[in-house]
């Protein structure tokens, strides 16, 4: 059994920074102490200088396979999210074939093996006729439900109030939900169009899919789940109205969790003059202060989850008018390093950074042995070098789609290395061929 020895790193795992060595054997680490003995047959990597974390377990992606891949595809997408230190990662249903039946979901594990370079696990999506699906799913089945209760999956939206009701009441598993009030957009759309024709500009995004679309929907999800004492988690959360929802409890205390994408802490609507369509997404991008209350809450511990809600489309479906773009932007590759940048700036802590990334995602999920440098647990592990800048070009770039809103930005850190079961899969700025990906294994029932 192959062993390998990281030494001399600053560990950053549970709430704490020190110096540590950790020693892998196979698939798992063995052991976590100072100055460990390499012994004879032992790989070391010396990452003085250096962080080491838990990999980032990424709750919300969009790698587009099956029937999508022309813009993404399970082995590309999940190289770039290990070429970002995303060594985990859970799959949304709104591909071709919809993941919404139990077989539709066991094929997508089958196509998934042995092509991933993180580890995987898939949601079945609950649409106005399946609650007889979700019903029969067993836990470990899927990462979760996912239910659109907003206008951007078309016949995915999930708009029944008696079907909500079935699902919250009969989920084996967490409810995860995306919260935009569709007869709201719909209204705003209607306003813009009448004001702008076709050419709606896009710093009008914010304003149809507003805050208060926002707010109903994600208040009704609220609703449901405690009328059902459902476990619900939020998906990426744009707005200051809507932190009073959540709880500054632990998670370990809370029943209703809440997440915000890595964009959505970073860009503000003054971005939409440089970027245009390139920062659409559903829900979208926001104020400046709108973003700042997400960064106060999730200090606050009102928000338990960063994830990237990576969503690939091509360069040409982007440069598409308002209402032809595609909503969603790709973000694996680069969503650690925006965060270590906001650890630079002070707005977040390192401490903090490792908790929602990796701990929360893990717990939350009941992801088995994963998110945490402790013995016993598989060695997914990212060291990152602090002190060596990135700068993103396109020539980098392993995103099936090759672009980026980060294009010509310069991150103030690098991921270094990145070890998914024990393996080596990217180091030094380029992908090692190894395929370490397994499919996760999720424990946590209603």
């Amino acid at each position: 059994m192959s062993k390998l020895l990281i030494t001399n790193a600053r560990l950053v795992n549970e709430g704490m920074i020190r110096d540590a060595d950790v020693l892998v054997r196979g698939q798992r680490i063995e052991k976590v102490a100072a100055n460990i003995a390499a012994g004879e047959g032992v790989e070391v990597i010396d990452a003085r200088g250096c962080y080491l974390i838990p990999g980032m377990i990424d709750d919300q992606v969009h790698f587009r396979e099956p029937g999508l891949t022309n813009k993404g595809d399970l082995a590309t997408e999940s190289a770039a999210a290990a070429a970002g230190g995303i060594t985990s990662f859970m799959d949304m249903p709104n591909v071709n074939p919809k993941t919404t039946t139990r077989e539709a979901l066991a094929d997508k594990y089958r196509i998934a093996q042995a092509r991933c370079s993180a580890n995987y696990g898939f949601y079945l999506g609950g649409t106005n006729h399946n609650i007889e699906e979700i019903k029969k799913l067993r836990v470990g089945d899927a990462c979760g439900i996912k239910v659109f209760m907003g206008a951007s999956t078309g016949d995915m939206l999930v708009d029944d109030p008696a079907v909500l009701e079935q699902v919250f009441e009969h989920a084996p598993m967490m409810v995860v939900t995306h919260c935009e009030h569709s007869p709201t957009i719909w209204e705003n759309e209607a306003h813009a169009k009448k004001k702008y024709g076709e050419h709606v500009p896009m710093s009008e995004h914010p304003n149809i899919r507003s805050a208060n679309a926002c707010l109903q929907s994600s208040s009704m999800a609220v609703e449901l789940a405690r009328r059902h004492d459902a476990l619900l988690h939020i998906l990426h959360l744009t707005t200051a109205i809507e932190m009073g929802l959540f709880s500054k409890a632990h998670r370990s205390e809370k029943r209703i969790t809440a997440e915000v994408c890595v964009h959505h802490l970073w860009f503000d609507e003054s971005r939409y003059e440089d970027q245009g369509t390139r920062i659409k997404c559903n829900p979208a991008i926001k104020s400046a202060a709108d973003r700042e209350a997400l960064i106060k809450a999730l200090n606050e511990g009102r928000i338990d989850i960063v994830a990237t809600d990576h969503a690939p489309h091509t360069a040409g479906e982007k440069r598409r008018s308002y209402f032809k773009a595609p909503s969603g932007l790709p973000l694996v590759q680069h969503a650690l390093l925006t965060l270590f940048d906001l650890a630079a700036a002070q707005q977040i802590s390192l401490e903090l950074l490792v908790d929602r990334t990796s701990h929360a995602p893990a717990d939350i999920f009941g992801v088995t042995d994963r998110g945490y440098v402790r013995e016993g647990c598989f060695a997914d592990l990212v060291i990152v070098d602090a002190s060596r800048s990135h700068k993103v070009e396109q020539s980098n770039l392993l995103y099936k789609c090759r672009w980026s809103p980060f294009e010509g930005h310069e991150f103030s850190s690098t991921i270094d290395t990145t070890i998914v079961n024990g393996e080596v899969v990217y180091r030094g700025g380029a992908l090692t061929g190894v395929i370490a990906g397994q499919r996760l294994e999720f424990t946590r029932p209603r």
